[in-house]
């Protein structure tokens, strides 16, 4: 079980240290300066921590997740009735519409391209101005991703605290030891689209704060960001791990996540606000504290 676990766990987190191979070989092509004032404000020791906390804390999440108990019988029998399909919203309905010879196939895909995704970040590399600051945005980006791990391990939004059938449940073509995995408790919410939603947009967003006079061609970036994740969201559909509404939301977190991330080191630089991590014996995460100006600082000069 320990080793399944780790071996879950290692799978996972082994992208973002791939995605470091592209931002180091690339970065020492070009030499720092280390006169230049720098974008972004990286903590290494907090940030440090908070990458082995959350990747540390992932290889408990796993087991817990992936260990749900085992579907009944009667559930399954329920699922397949059209009392419980017809209470599927419309647009998730489209779920269970789907080629089930179709599933392996397509979680292949999904699984694959979600490697790609993770590494087109480092493509940021190639830009002379940018890979000056390769180790600072490599550590930002490492840290975005643990923390969308983390929120998926341990928010009210994951598969910790729901437990929604996923689509093959519904499909009667698979057996019944299949369809009975604690595994297929975990639909809600993606995972596969979060990640990669983070990915595209932490690159947008790092490339529009180097490039500041973009000015609406911002939102190209932006919407470029978008199509890969949402082909992911395809693909984890047709493959029938995922309701369009799981899709939705792991966008959502995975799209927050990005452009949140890089902000808050952009403004670490104002000794206002500070970035930290918290834990206690029943969970752990991040503290974001914003000091008010003193009051004198508000009052206007006459």
């Amino acid at each position: 079980m320990h080793i399944s676990k780790f071996a879950l766990c290692f799978k996972r987190n082994i992208f973002c240290f791939l995605a470091a191979l592209i931002f180091c070989a690339n970065a020492f092509c070009n030499s720092a300066d280390s006169t230049r004032t720098k974008l972004y404000h990286v903590n290494y020791p907090v940030v440090s921590v908070i990458i082995a906390g959350g990747m540390g804390s992932d290889f408990f999440a796993i087991g817990r997740i992936k260990g749900k108990a085992a579907m009944t019988n009667e559930e399954l029998l329920f699922l397949n009735t059209d009392a419980q399909k017809n209470l599927i919203n419309p647009i998730d309905r489209w779920a269970l519409k789907q080629k089930a010879s179709d599933r392996d196939q397509y979680k292949k895909i999904s699984d694959d391209g979600q490697v790609v995704i993770y590494l087109l970040p480092g493509f940021l590399m190639l830009n002379k101005n940018i890979s000056k600051d390769w180790l600072d945005l490599l550590l930002m980006y490492v840290e975005g991703h643990t923390i969308t791990f983390t929120f998926y391990n341990y928010s009210f939004l994951g598969p910790t605290f729901q437990n929604r059938y996923r689509p093959m449940t519904y499909y009667s073509e698979f057996s019944d030891a299949a369809r009975e995995s604690g595994n297929n408790r975990n639909s809600f919410y993606s995972g596969h689209v979060a990640s990669c939603t983070y990915s595209t947009f932490f690159m947008a967003k790092v490339y529009c704060d180097y490039h500041p006079n973009m000015g609406a061609a911002k939102y190209l970036w932006y919407t470029a960001a978008s199509i890969p994740p949402i082909l992911m969201g395809y693909f984890r559909i047709k493959a029938l791990d995922h309701f369009p509404s799981d899709d939705a939301v792991g966008f959502a977190l995975g799209a927050v996540i990005g452009i949140v991330v890089p902000e808050l080191h952009k403004h670490q630089h104002n000794k206002n606000l500070s970035l930290g991590m918290f834990t206690s014996p029943d969970a752990m995460g991040l503290s974001i504290r914003w000091k008010l100006p003193d009051q004198h600082l508000l009052t206007s000069s006459k």
